[in-house]
């Protein structure tokens, strides 16, 4: 944690901070979704975790069509028009901002991420409409009022925004803490705001080994929650329609690959704040 303000940062002091040597789990995420932004230390990693659980690829990519269905309907049957996603990870195809200005080109989103090498990509491939508005934060997820306070410069806090954390909060390792986290923010937005959330989950074994091997890999620690436990973020929340569920049966569009494979150690839901 650190008392600093989210800040632009130069590409300069992007590149020093970047971290060769040693796996990062927005690299190691990307590797698995089909991305190009990637190291050798997380390649070995991500086919080494392959070998002992082979769903974890399953999860990753699952994860992202959830992101792109959640999104596209707080856009369009909802009439959000503002999001704030935290854990932005590496941009690949269909980020939050192009599905939401698909359905309404208005809308603005803020990106919050503190990792060097999402923050120096996201400048170069995150645009925005003519109509809308992008914005990045090199921020901490431990330090939600300079988030929220930062946001407020792009975003009308007064309006509903939806806040979108998908497969970060697995980094705090006390579940009252993140908890608690979850609540500081929601409780900065307004009434008909939304909280988007999804995370790898403790279901099976092969999971939980590659949790165990991820964690000893001397990446920054991941730690797999249980359904119950996801489902404690949305406290005090109206649940959308099906709840929380496996990602891929968060509302699955006929014949498109975010409904198949059917099972995934990947639980998601959303929730609107009364």
């Amino acid at each position: 944690m650190s008392d600093r303000e989210p800040r632009a940062v130069a590409a300069s002091e992007l590149s020093a901070r970047i971290d060769t040597t040693t796996p990062h789990s927005a690299r190691f995420w990307n590797y698995f979704v089909g991305g190009k932004d990637h190291y050798e230390v997380d390649r070995e990693l991500g086919d080494h975790i392959q070998g002992i659980f082979p769903g974890l690829v399953d999860v990753a990519r699952t994860s992202r069509h959830f992101l792109g269905r959640t999104v596209s309907h707080l856009a369009g049957e909802q009439g959000i028009r503002q999001f704030l996603d935290i854990g932005t990870g590496l941009p690949t195809a269909d980020n939050t901002h192009q599905v939401a200005q698909r359905t309404a080109p208005e809308s603005k989103i803020v990106y919050v991420d503190n990792d060097p090498l999402v923050l120096a990509h996201a400048r170069a491939l995150l645009t925005s409409t003519p109509e809308g508005e992008t914005a990045y934060l090199d921020a901490d997820l431990y330090e939600p009022e300079s988030i929220l306070r930062a946001a407020a410069e792009t975003l009308d806090l007064s309006q509903p925004v939806a806040l979108v954390i998908l497969n970060t909060l697995g980094h705090v390792a006390d579940h009252k803490q993140a908890c608690a986290l979850v609540s500081d923010l929601m409780a900065g937005l307004p009434s008909g705001s939304h909280l988007v959330i999804s995370d790898s989950t403790s279901t099976s074994t092969g999971m939980i080994a590659a949790s165990e091997a991820y964690n000893s890999s001397g990446a920054v620690p991941y730690y797999v929650r249980s359904v119950d436990e996801i489902t404690r973020f949305f406290d005090g929340l109206d649940l959308l329609d099906p709840g929380i569920v496996e990602v891929t049966r968060w509302r699955p569009e006929p014949g498109s690959p975010s409904g198949a494979p059917a099972g995934v150690d990947a639980y998601g839901g959303v929730g609107r704040k009364p």
